[in-house]
C-alpha cells in the first residue's frame, strides 16, 4: 500500500500555483497530497481489496515530479479502473474477443460473425465511438425479415448491446434511408408497397432504448437512380411522387447516469460535492478542496462532469479538427456523392452491394473520437469505416457476418485503401 500522509505544497516557494500554467516541481511529491485529501472517500469508493489494487496501479505516479502530470496521471487511473469495476458486473463477456478487441497494434480488426452475438458477448462501454449503417429492410438477398415489425425487432436488440458496448458520454453515428417497400403487415401484394420511414423508426428504437437524439443530418445523394417519380403518362393531381435522394446521418449520445465520485481535473481530488445534473444523465460535481489551484471570486470550486473531463482533455493542438472539414458540416444538409460500385461493364468493383462513403466516416471520427481509441462498425460491409479510422491514427474494428461471400472482397478492399499486406489485418471467427 502506498505511504499516505499531509503535506501542503502551497506552501512551497518553489511551487507556482497559477494552474493551468505550467506548475514546476513540488519538493513533496504531490500525489501524496491527493490520497491524503482523498483516502476518506477512496474509502468510500473502494472495497479494501479493490483499494490495494487500486494503489498498485497508481504506485508509478510517485516516481513524476511535474504536478500537473500527477494530477492528469492519478484522474485517468482512477477513471481507468472504475470503469473496470464496473466491466466486471457483466458475465457475459468472452475473455478471447476482449483481448482480440484491446490488442493495441495497427491492424484493422476484422470479427467474422453475428451483430447481436459479437456485440452480446464484448466488454461494457468498451467503445469509443460507433459508426455504421445497418442492413436495410429486405433490400438486399442477404438482409431478408418476414417483415418489418421482425426487422425492427432484430435492430433493437442490436441498438441494446451498442448501448452497452459504447463507451458513458460518447457518440454514435448512424447512417439510414428510407425506402419503398412493403413491410408485409397487412398485405403481401404489390399494393403494399410504401414508403418506410427507417430514419423515425430508429430515432425512436435509440431514445426507448436510452440513448439520446442531438442531430440529423441529411446527405443529399444528388441524382440518384430512381423510376418512382416518373410519372409523365399521369400528370394529374395524386400521382406525382418526390425522388428519394437522401439519407439520414443521425447523431445518438449515450448518457448513462453514473454517480460515481470522480476527481476534480484542477487539482486531482476526490473533495467533491454532487451538483446538479447538468442534463439528463450526466452527473456534475463541485470541487471542495479549499486549496484547490482555482476558486472563484465567490470561493466556488470548479464544476465539472465525466463528460467534461473526456472533452475537455482533448483540447490539445493535436487534435484540433481541420477547418475545411468544419466548413464542410457546418450545415445540417450536405451533398456529397454515393460510392461507385458498378462500373461501365455492370461489374461490381467492391465487390460488396451496400458500401457508404469515406465522408461519413471522416466526419464521425475526426469530430467524436481521439487518436488511437477504438471505433466501431458492427455492420461492417465493405469495412469503410475501419479503413478511415486506422488512416486517422484510431483502432478500426468491423464485425461481419458473411465471411464466405464478402472475405475476399473486404480484405482487397482493405489493401487496395491502404496500400498494405494482409499481415495488416488480423481476424478473429466467433
Amino acid at each position: 500500500m502506498l505511504e499516505v500522509y499531509e503535506t501542503n505544497i502551497y506552501e512551497d516557494n518553489n511551487c507556482e500555483v497559477n494552474f493551468p500554467a505550467k506548475i514546476k516541481t513540488s519538493q513533496n511529491n504531490y500525489l501524496k497530497t491527493i490520497l491524503s485529501i482523498s483516502e476518506k472517500y477512496l474509502k468510500e469508493e473502494f472495497s479494501g481489496a479493490e483499494l490495494e489494487e487500486f494503489y498498485d496501479k497508481i504506485k508509478y505516479i510517485e516516481l513524476l515530479e511535474n504536478i500537473e502530470h500527477i494530477i492528469k496521471e492519478f484522474s485517468d487511473q482512477y477513471i481507468k479502473f472504475i470503469k473496470e469495476i464496473y466491466q466486471r458486473s457483466y458475465t457475459c463477456t468472452d475473455k478471447r474477443l476482449a483481448d482480440f478487441i484491446k490488442q493495441k497494434d495497427k491492424s484493422i480488426k476484422i470479427v467474422w460473425g453475428d451483430s447481436y452475438n459479437v456485440l452480446k458477448s464484448m466488454d461494457s462501454e468498451s467503445i469509443s465511438l460507433m459508426v455504421t449503417s445497418p442492413p436495410y429492410y429486405n433490400a438486399r438477398d442477404y438482409s431478408i425479415w418476414a417483415n418489418l415489425d421482425e426487422y425492427l425487432k432484430d435492430m433493437r436488440l442490436i441498438v441494446e448491446e451498442s448501448y452497452r458496448v459504447l463507451d458513458n458520454h460518447r457518440v454514435f453515428v448512424f447512417n439510414v434511408g428510407d425506402i419503398f417497400d412493403n413491410d408485409n403487415l397487412k398485405t403481401k401484394s404489390v399494393w403494399g408497397k410504401r414508403r418506410l420511414p427507417l430514419g423515425a423508426y430508429f430515432i425512436k428504437i435509440f431514445e426507448e432504448v436510452g440513448f439520446t437524439f442531438v442531430d440529423d443530418f441529411i446527405w443529399d445523394k444528388g441524382e440518384v437512380q430512381s423510376e418512382r417519380h416518373k410519372n409523365g403518362s399521369k400528370p394529374y393531381p395524386f400521382y406525382q411522387y418526390p425522388m428519394n435522394c437522401y439519407e439520414h446521418l443521425l447523431i445518438f449520445h449515450k448518457h448513462r447516469i453514473d454517480k460515481t465520485r470522480y476527481p476534480c481535473p484542477v487539482c486531482g481530488t476526490l473533495k467533491v460535492n454532487g451538483n446538479t445534473q447538468s442534463d439528463i444523465g450526466i452527473q456534475s460535481w463541485e470541487c471542495k478542496n479549499e486549496k484547490c489551484f482555482i476558486r472563484s471570486k465567490c470561493n466556488r470550486g470548479k464544476r465539472f462532469s465525466l463528460k467534461t473531463i473526456t472533452t475537455q482533455s482533448g483540447h490539445i493542438q493535436n487534435n484540433v479538427i481541420d477547418s475545411s472539414l468544419i466548413k464542410k458540416w457546418r450545415r445540417d444538409i450536405i451533398k456529397f456523392t454515393p460510392v461507385i460500385k458498378i462500373n461501365s461493364k455492370g461489374e461490381n468493383i467492391l465487390g460488396h452491394t451496400a458500401p457508404f462513403p469515406e465522408d461519413i466516416p471522416e466526419m464521425a471520427i475526426n469530430f467524436f473520437s481521439y487518436p488511437n481509441e477504438i471505433v466501431l462498425d458492427p455492420f461492417a460491409g465493405s469495412f469503410t469505416t475501419a479503413i478511415v479510422a486506422r488512416d486517422l491514427g484510431r483502432i478500426g474494428l468491423g464485425i461481419e457476418l458473411n465471411k464466405a461471400r464478402f472475405r475476399d472482397a473486404i480484405l482487397k478492399n482493405i489493401n487496395t485503401k491502404l496500400g498494405e499486406l494482409y499481415s495488416e489485418i488480423t481476424e478473429f471467427d466467433f
